[in-house]
């Protein structure tokens, strides 16, 4: 399900991507759990068919994290997921109100 998320050049490939289809952003701290029990749920989610996942472990990668929340303009928070169509960000949402059900909706 998930492509790893792990340098800045990506988010360029995501931003582009997303013109064909939605991509989903997942930053996840492997120090939450929280965080572990969202990407648990979402892997027990169907995913929608054509749609790109990328997982993003903040703790290792906090410079990308950041860059997510200046390119895409959302504040950070963890963990957080964001949909990106278009180029664009068009939903995020954090903690426990991460869904499936609503990124889905959110298409």
């Amino acid at each position: 399900m998930w492509t790893t998320l792990e340098s800045e050049e990506q988010l360029d490939q995501i931003q582009h991507r997303s013109f064909d289809h939605p991509v989903v952003i997942f930053k996840h701290s492997t120090r939450c759990p929280t965080s572990g029990m969202v990407k648990s749920r979402l892997e027990r989610s169907v995913a929608p068919e054509g749609w790109e996942f990328y997982y993003l472990d903040l703790i290792r990668y906090r410079p990308v994290s950041n860059r997510i929340a200046e390119k895409f303009g959302v504040e950070h928070e963890s963990p957080q997921v964001l949909l990106i169509r278009n180029g664009e960000c068009v939903y995020d949402e954090s903690h426990m109100s991460i869904r499936m059900e609503e990124l889905t909706e959110m298409s």
